[in-house]
């Protein structure tokens, strides 16, 4: 079985005066809830062979705070991500099929309708992914990312 896991980055601080949304970083509780959901990947043997990452910098310290606990891995900035629909995200998830463990480090409300759309093939049929919350979906191996096509196989949050 393939698995793709969801990421949303976790809390950041309300955009300044003036401050470009993309440039908004973490907040205190953020960073914990990051590096709180690294060590739960850790302990449950989610190590991604590779990751995609929105460009936002709040995003990014996410990332960072993850792999402090599940060391380095392949990973790669991925603009498209930064307000992507479901299916922009599943065609570039496509992109890597040879990746047995992908993950993608976005943004609501595109990944929790990502996982809604692979698991019950409705994307309106969301309930919601917290900051800083995981979607594990498993998928048959050799085969494209469609709806309905995976199972949800674990939902963490901190």
């Amino acid at each position: 079985m393939r698995e793709l896991i969801l990421l949303r980055h976790a809390h950041a601080e309300p955009a300044a005066q003036g401050q470009a949304d993309l440039d908004r970083p973490l907040s205190a509780e953020g960073l914990a809830e990051a590096e709180a959901a690294g060590r739960w990947l850790a302990q449950n043997k989610l190590v991604p062979d590779c990751v995609l990452c929105s460009p936002s910098r709040r995003t990014r310290e996410t990332l960072e705070a993850v792999l402090g606990a599940v060391g380095y891995v392949e990973q790669r900035i991925e603009p498209s991500i930064y307000e992507a629909t479901p299916g922009t995200l599943i065609g570039l998830a496509d992109t890597h099929p040879e990746a047995d463990r992908l993950m993608l480090v976005g943004h609501n409300p595109g990944l929790e309708r990502l996982a809604a759309l692979l698991h019950s093939g409705q994307s309106g049929d969301y309930r919601g992914m917290p900051p800083a919350g995981i979607a594990v979906l498993t998928v048959p191996p050799g085969t494209s990312l469609e709806p309905g096509i995976a199972q949800l196989s674990q939902f963490w949050w901190p």
